[in-house]
């Protein structure tokens, strides 16, 4: 089908849509072509497999493996299995027993868990090998025949599988909070009467403990089968060649005879809204969500000009909602904390639709939020969307698909995958940026608002309705019954409602444009390819045009200072300190709040923000190439005139205040803060803010520090990134940075927040939900910055990361996964280490010992060669995909510019040059055991504390 045929077609496809929406019936069309430079196919026994050569990033390729099967198709007494067999395919499988795989993956710079990794849902599961470097024509046939192993020869041995229980039920531990809980709970009646009603991926504990073997191994060969798989391989590589080598592997994949059919569970449509209610002593919030059920648009539709087109409603509409909702809570009256409004999957099923209604309230503030967003979605029913309101959802749309378009020859590998996926799984339609772009442009103008008002219309409906309220059980909070809900949505619609006033101001973003500076000096970088300009304010200006995105520049202008400026003992000030950025950026700048601003910036691809850290502040911008000026005037706005809104200002407060409120019910917020202040003392500017201390922020202090923090501009080094040309960008540097207020002082950090030193363990029991601890472990010291110590660190962390997967994850069974982290600080030259994991109670000592054990040895003994090896490999590699990413560069500049030194010009060297013996004696010097923090909270369910 090319243009010319879309555009025949535009006409019927849209009367077609109107007869959609309206009767739930439509002509056939003929399905949009797939991409021609996607190999796309499907073998006699029925698998699909998709190929495309791409050449970002250089080198690389993404191997997955797609299965149209999940949870959903489990039995009663199978409920987690299809979660478990995918755990089982890193366990052995037959060209890779055991962890071969793995050993041979990592020893070729492939990491678990971030290149390797898989995902299990309702409907679907899904294999990934990601970065893989495709010089090794070994390693391509490998990982193909990985795939292909994970089709149909994962091996499934009985030992394999009793080691991999505990860590199921580890993982189920780590993710038993309050909103899984409220999911076990609202999910059953949300879905009663359909298979979705319990089928939960993780399973029941019941079944993943005690299920035979052979029930595993017979889910397996029932449905891991080629017409459910769905292979999809991009990358740097030849296409011919690949496309062939999987007609070869993958065809000779049998299919099975009488395979069971794969059921789509439906979801049974209810006359009488169906109300689902649970309150949780962990939750942090109240939340309503509000679904109108209806069919989805027919799979064969999907992948036609109808379904462009219903994907274009659904995006324009979302845009209109989310900016009303947006606006709304901007104002202090408004009844909903935070809100979202769109189409599209019913929850978790695939075979139900439904227009969603999402409110956040405060306590007792059930009833507000049902109301608020209730009347909003009746509001539009009613009156519709303005056309001002559609003229702007249409410009940010063609804006989006414009950038992606500029951008189609640096599309990543990963993201063509994860495209491919969603039409293997869901169906729909691939055929090219190039077209979807010209398509949009031709749909845009054919559709009006009053179609889109027509087609919002067909769904807003009481029949089909699924009310879930949700909040924190506690003292003093009461909740409404299904009876009151409705009766509250039934005044709503009884409201005399007024249609929404779209207020749009014409200013321009400067009224008074300012007068032009110039650059006065002009050289040569001494390093990274720079430019660098010295401007008649004092500015200094470092410019690194790169062509890895068409269509995207970035600047930071980066100043030393920040909070370390201000006195830590005034909790007053600290409170201000620690909210400034998000004030500053829900204020607006020049003559626009924020509402207004966003209205402004319709169509265009730019962001600015202000934010300020402990040893430096910064004002971050993005743009793409056409809204250039646009970026550069609102970073003229941020330094000489950020806005005032009240009315945005109060009603953060009262979200703040609710929010923070049930902060103090979740674990994670209690023991992320009493870490915090075990690790530096108690020190304030550590302290996350809490409810009690909104009142203690003071407007006209945010503003004032603000003011202060960007009161001199040449104080600052402005740095640009991306695809711009020197010449063109001349003109708004000198008349938007150039012509900034500026002044001859010059800041210097002040004193940094430090990690008490010495051997401190603080252990303390919470009542929870779920018996669970969470260990965190903090080594820490003195050690000068320098590039090659900065690298045995970050080789450090990785190594004990392998180590802690294999030891306590694996052969305890004891955690789904222990974290790892380290950071050897420039600006005060001290590091830590640290390792934290979730583990039954009855576990915490003897795996806390063991983790503590297992670095030690590395300290001592230095690390195994393997372990070494796979590290230096894996970072090797991440180092030359971060030479083609304009955010790299972007850090490497600014931390020379802030005086950390050059990280990038001797990296390779030296990773290559670090022996085994010098980890050892680098390791053996900083681990004196002097230096320990230990933090350790003890979740016990209530009964058990009495």
């Amino acid at each position: 089908m090319n243009l010319k045929m879309v555009k025949s077609e535009l006409v019927l496809a849209c009367v077609a849509l109107a007869q959609w929406v309206s009767a739930q019936q439509a002509p056939q069309m003929e399905a949009l072509p797939i991409d021609p430079n996607v190999r796309y196919g499907v073998l006699d026994n029925g698998l699909t497999y998709y190929v495309r050569h791409n050449e970002t990033p250089k080198n690389r390729a993404e191997f997955h493996i797609a299965q149209k099967v999940g949870s959903i198709l489990e039995n009663e007494d199978q409920r987690g299995l299809a979660h478990f067999l995918e755990h089982m395919a890193f366990n052995g499988t037959e060209h890779f027993p055991g962890k071969n795989m793995l050993n041979y993956l990592e020893n070729k710079g492939i990491k678990f868990g971030v290149d390797i990794n898989a995902y299990t849902g309702f409907d679907e599961t899904v294999y990934r090998i990601s970065n893989v470097p495709t010089q090794n024509q070994n390693l391509v046939d490998s990982c193909l025949l990985v795939l292909y192993d994970w089709a149909c020869a994962i091996s499934l041995n009985d030992k394999d599988i009793d080691e991999e229980r505990g860590v199921i039920h580890e993982e189920w531990r780590t993710r038993a909070d309050a909103n899984w809980r409220t999911w076990e709970v609202t999910v059953p009646v949300m879905f009663a009467g359909s298979q979705y009603a319990n089928r939960m991926p993780i399973g029941t504990m019941e079944v993943v403990m005690n299920f035979p073997y052979q029930a595993l191994r017979d889910y397996y060969h029932k449905w891991y089968r080629p017409d459910q798989q769905g292979i999809i391989v991009i990358g740097d590589f030849d296409a011919d060649k690949m496309e062939a080598q999987i007609k070869e592997l993958f065809g000779k994949i049998k299919m099975p005879e009488n395979a069971a059919e794969r059921i789509y569970y439906t979801v049974p449509d209810n006359k009488e809204p169906i109300f689902a209610f649970h309150k949780d002593k962990e939750a942090t919030y109240t939340r309503v969500d509000i679904y109108m059920k209806h069919d989805p648009m027919p799979r064969e539709m999907r992948g036609t000009i109808n379904g462009a087109i219903n994907d274009y409603m659904g995006q324009v509409v979302g845009i209109m909602f989310n900016d009303r909702i947006s606006e709304i809570t901007q104002k202090p009256d408004a009844p909903f904390i935070a809100g979202a409004i769109f189409d599209g999957d019913f929850f978790v099923s695939k075979t139900k639709d439904a227009f969603t209604l999402i409110a956040l309230g405060k306590d007792n503030g059930a009833i507000d939020a049902i109301k608020g967003i209730m009347r909003e979605a009746e509001r539009i029913d009613r009156f519709g969307f303005t056309a001002s309101e559609y003229d702007r959802a249409r410009a940010t749309l063609l804006s989006r698909y414009e950038n992606m378009y500029k951008e189609r020859n640096n599309h990543k590998n990963i993201d063509y995958a994860e495209e491919y996926i969603r039409h293997f799984i869901d169906g729909g339609y691939i055929p090219g940026i190039e077209m979807e772009y010209n398509l949009l442009k031709q749909i845009s103008p054919a559709i009006t608002v009053d179609m889109v008002n027509q087609y919002i219309k067909t769904l807003i409906s009481e029949d089909n309705m699924v009310i879930s309220l949700t909040g924190p059980d506690k003292e003093g909070v009461s909740y409404p019954d299904k009876d009151q809900v409705l009766a509250a949505i039934k005044e709503v619609e009884a409201e005399e409602i007024t249609p929404y006033v779209d207020n749009v101001s014409n200013e321009p973003l400067i009224s008074d444009e300012p007068v032009a500076g110039k650059i006065v000096k002009s050289a040569a970088g001494k390093k990274f390819g720079t430019t660098e300009w010295t401007l008649s304010n004092g500015v200094k200006v470092i410019l690194k045009p790169t062509d890895f995105k068409s269509d995207e520049i970035s600047m930071q202008a980066v100043s030393k200072g920040g909070l370390s400026l201000y006195d830590y003992t005034d909790r007053a000030l600290v409170k201000n300190l620690k909210a400034v950025n998000e004030i500053v950026e829900l204020s607006g700048l020049g003559k626009y709040g924020r509402t207004d601003l966003m209205k402004a910036l319709a169509g265009k691809t730019v962001s600015t923000y202000f934010s300020l850290g402990e040893p430096m502040e910064m004002i971050n911008a993005s743009c793409a190439t056409k809204d250039l000026k646009t970026m550069m005037q609102l970073v003229y706005l941020t330094f000489t005139d950020i806005h005032r809104d009240e009315d945005a200002f109060a009603a953060w407060k009262e979200q703040m205040k609710a929010v923070l409120t049930n902060y103090a019910n979740d674990p994670q917020f209690i023991f992320s803060d009493s870490l915090s202040a075990t690790l530096y003392n108690h020190n304030i500017m550590r302290e996350p803010l809490k409810a009690e201390d909104i009142d203690l922020i003071n407007y006209d202090r945010i503003l004032e520090i603000a003011k202060e923090r960007t009161a001199n501009a040449a104080d600052y080094t402005f740095i640009f990134v991306g695809n711009f040309d020197i010449d063109s960008l001349k003109p708004v540097v000198e008349k938007y940075i150039a012509s900034l207020p500026a002044n001859k002082n010059r800041d210097k950090v002040g004193k940094i927040s430090t990690i008490q030193p010495g051997l401190i363990d603080n252990n303390f029991t919470l009542p929870m939900q779920t018996a669970k601890s969470t260990v965190y472990a903090v080594y820490s010291g003195k050690q000068k910055y320098d590039l090659r110590s900065n690298i045995m660190f970050s080789m450090l962390d990785q190594i004990m990361d392998i180590v802690y997967t294999e030891t306590i994850r694996e052969e305890e069974g004891g955690t789904y996964g222990v974290g790892t982290s380290s950071n050897l600080s420039p600006v005060n030259n001290s590091w830590l280490f640290l390792f934290g994991f979730d583990t039954n109670p009855q576990d915490e000592k003897r795996l806390t010992e063991r983790a503590h054990a297992e670095l030690n040895k590395v300290v001592t003994e230095g690390p195994r060669e393997k372990d070494f090896n796979k590290v230096k490999e894996y970072m090797l590699k991440q180092h030359a995909q971060n030479l083609r990413e304009n955010s790299y560069w972007m850090n490497i500049i600014k931390s020379d510019v802030l005086g950390y030194g050059d990280n990038n010009t001797d990296y390779e060297t030296i990773v290559n040059g670090i022996t085994l013996d010098d980890m050892k004696k680098f390791t053996k010097k900083l681990f004196n055991g002097k230096n320990i923090i230990e933090v350790t909270m003890t979740g016990v369910v209530e009964d058990e504390t009495k």
